[in-house]
């Protein structure tokens, strides 16, 4: 079965982007900091780690602000697979080269839905602060993957405001000279869902 899996790099103060985020400066001021591990890295580690994912990943859920300042950089959809949007305002698929976009107006449980039915048993990822929050929440979450970049940016969306009191089990960390990697599942407990939904 498809695991859902919030995957971010994230900053020591907790911000995945940084201020200002817009369709200009879709990282915020700073922001792309966060990612400078992916592409400017030397480390084995890092290109093992940022080559990890795609390959188990079968769809994409982004909430519609992600989707409004990514779409440009991306210039595609995020990953070479469907990409989910969720959105207030219905509008027809958008069809790009390595995947398309549906635009998902009746909620994240839908949306979920329909990524697993695209995903094929892959795994799907969640993309953007405000629709990861969402999918906490509910208790939807199966896994979380982090870059802890050691960096502090001061401002921006934070992944985890209004999330205290859930117990994570840390199933791995590497180290590399760039970043720290966590993984991390979301036990399914009852504990967690009441957390998680307050």
């Amino acid at each position: 079965m498809s695991k859902l899996i919030l995957a971010f790099s994230i900053s020591l103060d907790g911000f995945v982007a940084g201020p200002g985020v817009s369709v200009d400066e879709p990282m915020g001021k700073g922001g792309e900091a966060l990612h400078e591990w992916i592409f400017q890295s030397d480390s084995a580690v890092d290109k093992d780690m940022a080559a990890e994912l795609a390959p188990r990943l079968g769809a994409v859920l982004v909430g519609r602000r992600t989707f409004d300042v990514g779409l440009g950089p991306w210039g595609d959809t995020p990953f070479p697979v469907p990409t989910f949007v969720l959105t207030h305002e219905k509008r027809a698929p958008l069809a790009m080269k390595s995947g398309t976009f549906t635009f998902v107006t009746d909620g994240i449980e839908s949306a979920l839905d329909q990524a697993r039915a695209a995903a094929g048993g892959k795994d799907i990822v969640v993309m953007g602060a405000e629709t990861a929050r969402q999918y906490l929440a509910a208790g939807l979450v199966d896994e979380i993957v982090l870059q802890l970049v050691p960096i502090l940016l001061g401002g921006g969306p934070r992944l985890f405001d209004g999330h205290g009191g859930i117990d994570l089990e840390t199933t791995r960390a590497v180290v590399s000279p760039s970043v720290t990697h966590l993984r991390l599942s979301v036990p399914k407990n009852r504990a967690n869902a009441a957390a998680a939904g307050k």
